[in-house]
């Protein structure tokens, strides 16, 4: 199938509304929403992918800040996911703007030649990326029940191809006590900030003997108000990241012993309560990688192949690499010496080259479910892949 016609078209759409695509990334910049709560930044994307044409469904999925957005009804259907939450405090510190523009631009510049592909384009809106795992959700909900590839572009210092991510589980972890006066009646309280104190110590000295990969970092974020009270509340946040979601459990299971440790050294209370969804390794398919890396040099970027084993952070793009062949690539612009996560990262999220990572970003993706559309060896495997997937369990 002959794929440089549908490759200008899906091109000449992209600088048509390329005006549109970018005023969305920096809207969305300017109004930043934490996880769950994207509903300005939701509708936004939902209302542009409507007025190009896309059914629209809104709250999809049982998530009030979820849309489907889908045009063409070809038998190969590609996901294409936006992200849209921003982090506390900071904003779009990890580019989500750009993230979800890009998104965007990929399923505009698809629209017009999906048919003629045989594609069926479906624009998800995922929230809760930073804080939850809005993905992690959707696949439960059968939002890939259909889907035989997905991908999306992810805000970075560079560009890249291949890198994989860390698993990761959080929890928040809360002691209670006894209150009472530190100096007259001590004996009388049940201190909960020892209890933290002696599974913090537990979990250093686990580290030794930890998973290779793994990682356990936390913070407290109640620990007494007054030094002459015993503290009888003390809650922290933690995470827990590994190499596989197997090795996590593992890991999950001694970090849990630790902070067990804490409530039986001191007849303190411990609960522990999981935040959000565990998030999977991340497992990037090959094929589309290549077929990725050629789109994107072909419009002069210069692409990082990570070695296999290279891992980043940790994504709920991991659950959906489990189910379905994704390609999660980083798009990169110029922000000086700063990384993601970082307040001066925000800073940059709006420039010319951010700008150009929205529009370069979509269009790679546009040219990669191009190229895999057309190639019928290609078409096949995830075709087959998708016919020989097990049912979902609801």
């Amino acid at each position: 199938m002959n794929r440089s016609a549908p490759r200008e078209r899906a091109r000449a759409l992209v600088t048509e509304r390329q005006d549109d695509v970018v005023a969305l990334s920096h809207s969305l910049h300017a109004e930043p929403e934490l996880a769950y709560e994207e509903h300005r930044s939701a509708r936004k994307i939902a209302d542009l992918a409507e007025s190009a044409g896309f059914a629209v469904r809104r709250g999809a999925y049982g998530l009030e800040t979820a849309f489907e957005a889908v045009t063409g009804s070809g038998e190969l259907t590609v996901a294409i996911t936006a992200e849209y939450d921003a982090l506390p405090g900071i904003g779009h510190a990890c580019g989500h703007n750009v993230n979800g523009a890009s998104a965007v631009t990929a399923a505009l510049a698809l629209a017009p030649v999906a048919d003629e592909l045989g594609l069926t384009v479906k624009l998800l809106g995922t929230p809760a990326e930073e804080y939850g795992g809005g993905k992690v959700d959707l696949l439960r909900a059968g939002a890939f029940d259909d889907v035989a590839a997905a991908m999306m572009v992810h805000a970075a210092p560079t560009d890249g191809v291949g890198m994989t991510s860390l698993a990761i589980g959080s929890w928040r972890v809360t002691y209670r006590g006894r209150p009472a006066h530190a100096a007259a009646m001590p004996h009388r309280g049940i201190n909960a900030a020892d209890a933290m104190l002696i599974a913090q110590v537990a979990i250093s000295a686990y580290r030794q003997q930890m998973l290779p990969g793994g990682v356990v970092h936390g913070v407290v974020t109640d620990g007494g108000e007054a030094p002459n009270v015993i503290p009888g509340l003390v809650a922290a946040n933690y995470d827990c990241r590994a190499e596989t979601a197997g090795d996590l459990a593992e890991l999950q299971a001694r970090i849990r012993a630790c902070f067990e440790a804490g409530a039986l050294a001191t007849g303190a209370e411990l609960a522990m309560e999981a935040v959000g969804n565990d998030y999977a390794d991340l497992r990037q398919d090959l094929d589309m990688c290549a077929a990725y890396r050629d789109a994107a040099q072909g419009l002069g970027r210069v692409i990082t192949d990570h070695p296999t084993g290279m891992r980043g952070g940790s994504t709920d793009m991991g659950n959906v690499s489990h189910l379905v062949p994704t390609i999660h690539p980083s798009i990169g612009y110029d922000c000086g010496d700063t990384i993601m996560h970082n307040p001066e990262f925000t800073r940059y999220g709006t420039s010319a080259a951010a700008d150009r990572a929205v529009l370069d970003g979509g269009l790679a993706m546009a040219w990669t479910v191009i190229a895999l559309a057309a190639d019928t060896g290609q078409r096949a495997r995830l075709l087959d892949r998708l016919a020989s997937r097990p049912a979902p369990a609801r």
